[in-house]
């Protein structure tokens, strides 16, 4: 018997990152990443020069800290609010043999404090859900994705309080959204003492409207300078740009 068959429950299955040498325990039944854990882990300035702290919120199946396990250096938090989700992250950490750098924590982020102290994080990163939880929102009949897509168990203003929080001064914290909610998550960032310095937005396909933006914050970073990357252009002909088949494949 394999190290990856008894890492398997019912219904899972093993995917694999070749541009990262990662394989995630994914199930259809709860939670699968998509393309945006992918865009924003790559979107993540790289930084071996310090053993540093790092918090993933809203980590799901822990895909976006394991896609980072190369490009930063020091310690991983991830945050899982759902504790199915929460264990394929730690079953994943241990078929990658990262159990030395991660740990997971199965709570509601709301509460992360108990956990990480304030001010101590050098990087937090967050595929958070994307959609309010309104009365009259159509949602996933599967808890677990409604869950994951819609401000059920938190909402845009905690993750990005307690991202504020969690961040050291100069700290940096990355997330991925719609294009739709921008307005809103920049006046929410600065209120919290996060300044946006980059951002990039991605499109399905060239002359279609974005459908993702992905942005880096500075906790008290100084006023103004702003970047807004080239476009991201997801798919190309019947495939991936090759910009994005790099990111997959390397």
């Amino acid at each position: 018997m394999t190290k990856e068959s008894t890492l398997l429950k019912a219904g899972e299955r093993i995917d694999e990152l070749p541009a990262v040498g990662i394989k995630i325990i994914q199930s259809d039944q709860v939670f699968a990443f998509s393309l945006d854990a992918v865009i924003l882990s790559h979107f993540v300035r790289s930084n071996h020069r310090h053993q540093l702290k790092i918090v993933d919120l809203c980590a799901g199946n822990g895909a976006v800290g394991l896609f980072l396990h190369e490009k930063l250096g020091g310690h991983f938090t991830e945050v899982e609010i759902q504790p199915r989700l929460a264990d394929m992250a730690r079953r994943s950490i241990t078929l990658n043999g990262l159990d030395d750098r991660y740990r997971v924590v199965t709570d509601d982020l709301a509460n992360v404090y108990q956990e990480v102290p304030k001010d101590s994080a050098d990087i937090v990163v967050c595929n958070p859900p994307y959609f309010t939880n309104l009365p009259q929102s159509e949602k996933n009949p599967n808890p677990y994705l409604a869950v994951a897509r819609h401000e059920i168990k938190t909402n845009l203003s905690t993750v990005v309080n307690r991202m504020s929080g969690l961040l050291k001064m100069n700290g940096h914290g990355y997330l991925v959204h719609r294009p739709s909610r921008l307005a809103e998550i920049l006046e929410k960032l600065a209120a919290a003492r996060l300044v946006a310095k980059r951002l990039q937005f991605i499109h399905p396909r060239m002359g279609r409207d974005a459908n993702m933006v992905v942005i880096e914050a500075i906790k008290d970073g100084k006023p103004g300078g702003l970047k807004v990357n080239a476009p991201l252009i997801v798919h190309q002909g019947q495939g991936y740009s090759p910009a994005v088949k790099e990111m997959l494949y390397g």
